[in-house]
């Protein structure tokens, strides 16, 4: 059997685009390694999206692939090896191998790490990529929060009412989030800013006890229970890189139309070159990869 479309990954953007092409009456599967949603089954509460303030990140996303299966889309949750361009595309997974006339690559991104000794050994010991998952853990405790952007500025928000104390650690002077969440951290008592500092070192061998921070060149110590990176994501597109083509920092090269160089590969969400990397823009970008799909299948 041959699918019309394949699309790779449950986020937003895959989501979406299923649910446009099944619209089209569009034979649809999506694959997915992990869990439906992406990234933003971990945010507490989205503020950013028309008509969806207040909703969890986890609702939301239940919302949409609940829309999807009801309208007929057929999801497996499988991992995607390999796509080999032809006129029909196949698709290789760690289970099966499908066909396709068409592709939507939507894998998103992955947490960007510190790169940093002993990072990995004390991930679950301490260290966490997401707070909304990870936060109980530290009622009470002290924390820290590495990163200036919205993810990092939510996630102090929402540590500051569990932990007693949130150090909010950030290379710049200033924040690259939106003001109203600066303000909002701001007028929280129980966060400390840090501008113009980096975590050089993590302490701890079974579990994180603390870690060394240069700020202006000075070093100091910082005592802490609990350690929550948000530096920002990376593309998760090196199996790809042989099917389209990658920019210097992974992202799969496609303009506003979502459609690669690849004849018949089309791509949406956050794994692709853009300049605004939000959710709504996720959710566009998969209708406009379904669209123009749709209107080369129609073509065929």
């Amino acid at each position: 059997m041959t699918y019309d479309m394949v699309v790779i990954g449950a986020g937003i953007a895959g989501l979406t685009a299923a649910i446009y092409g099944r619209r089209a009456n569009k034979k649809i599967l999506v694959l997915e390694s992990r869990t439906y949603g992406g990234q933003i089954v971990s945010t507490k509460s989205i503020e950013n999206y028309p008509a969806a303030m207040g909703i969890s990140g986890f609702e939301f996303a239940t919302k949409i692939y609940e829309q999807a299966v009801s309208l007929g889309v057929e999801i497996k949750f499988e991992n995607v090896m390999e796509v080999i361009d032809g006129t029909e595309k196949q698709i290789k997974t760690n289970q099966n191998v499908y066909l396709a006339k068409t592709v939507v690559i939507a894998t998103g991104s992955k947490n960007r790490t510190m790169g940093l000794a002993n990072e990995e050994k004390l991930i679950g010991k301490g260290i966490s990529y997401c707070a909304t998952c990870d936060g109980a853990f530290f009622k009470n405790k002290i924390v820290a929060v590495v990163g200036g952007g919205n993810t990092a500025l939510g996630d102090a928000l929402y540590l500051s009412d569990l932990a007693q104390k949130v150090y909010m650690i950030h290379r710049r002077e200033q924040f690259s989030g939106e003001a109203a969440l600066v303000e909002q951290i701001q007028a929280r008592s129980n966060v400390e800013i840090i501008p113009n500092a980096q975590v050089v070192e993590l302490w701890g061998e079974k579990q994180l006890t603390g870690v060394k921070i240069s700020q202006n060149g000075v070093e100091k110590q910082l005592i802490v229970d609990g350690l929550f990176v948000a530096v920002g994501r990376v593309p998760e597109n090196e199996k790809f890189a042989n099917l389209v083509e990658l920019d210097q920092h992974g992202y799969i090269i496609a303009d506003e139309s979502c459609q690669t160089g690849t004849v018949g590969i089309f791509v949406a969400g956050d794994c692709r070159t853009k300049t605004v990397r939000q959710l709504v823009t996720a959710a566009g970008d998969g209708a406009v990869a379904a669209t123009n799909a749709i209107k080369y299948l129609n073509q065929l």
